[in-house]
């Protein structure tokens, strides 16, 4: 259930950087980088794995800034 709600969360933050509304996502990003802590944490994933996925998004959420 943890891995299906933090791959939605993704999938709204991506949707999101495609229409280039930057306020959505970083609002999805936050709740998503929260959720793979929690998941992290609880041992769903390995805490690289969640810092690999936190550091992608957040590297699509800054080229919302340079257009």
């Amino acid at each position: 259930m943890v891995r299906s709600t933090i791959r939605t969360a993704v999938r709204k933050f991506l949707e999101a950087v495609e229409a280039k509304d930057r306020e959505k996502a970083l609002a999805e990003y936050k709740n998503t980088s929260r959720l793979l802590d929690t998941a992290a944490g609880k041992g769903v994933y390995h805490r690289n794995t969640a810092a690999r996925k936190k550091s992608r998004m957040h590297k699509l959420l800054n080229t919302l800034n340079v257009e």
